[in-house]
């Protein structure tokens, strides 16, 4: 699957639209469960579904210009920011509604589960945005590992280190994060 992601990935960057369809269709059920697990992870609202969330994260990464994916690894990373992303700004619109701003028609056909604080969702989302400016190898394993749902060993085989590498990594990742969030709790 390696060999023909990279020459999708590539056919697709340079504008070939059949190429983005094909690679979007291959990957469609993989983004589904990513998407799925987003959601679930950040116990969003009932009014945004895994379907919802993915075609809009879609629309998002195909308006991008010049954002190049040299492997499958960095490609559902990007996914799982966009979509992170996508939600925590869900997550604010509702909270504005909450305060008084406009009404929103909700479905409830979408996954039962608890919606998480969009304060705590923010604060998680600027301590990753902090960790992949300080140190963007340990954020591509939080994205991997947390928001993507891949072992240890798959992220290993997609990045080419050993298991123990990215174990090593992805505790130093935890403890950054900790401490980044609890700092921002404290102030």
């Amino acid at each position: 699957m390696q060999p023909s992601f990279c020459l999708l990935m590539e056919a697709a960057d340079r504008g070939d639209q059949s190429a983005a369809n094909a690679l979007f269709s291959a990957l469609y059920s993989q983004l589904h469960r990513l998407a799925k697990y987003e959601l679930a992870r950040q116990g969003a609202p009932l009014s945004l579904g895994a379907t919802t969330l993915l075609h809009n994260a879609y629309i998002e990464m195909a308006g991008k210009e010049g954002t190049l994916f040299p492997d499958r690894a960095r490609f559902m990373g990007y996914a799982a920011r966009v979509m992170r992303g996508l939600i925590i700004d869900h997550a604010r619109n509702r909270q504005a509604v909450k305060r008084g701003g406009r009404f929103e028609i909700t479905s409830i056909t979408g996954e039962i589960g608890g919606a998480a604080d969009p304060a705590e969702l923010m604060k998680i989302n600027d301590a990753l945005n902090e960790l992949t400016n300080v140190e963007s190898a340990l954020a591509e394993i939080v994205d991997l590992k947390f928001f993507c749902g891949f072992t240890f060993s798959e992220i290993a085989a997609m990045k080419g280190i050993s298991e123990r590498t990215v174990q090593r990594q992805w505790e130093r990742a935890r403890i950054y994060l900790h401490r980044a969030i609890r700092a921002d709790l404290e102030n």
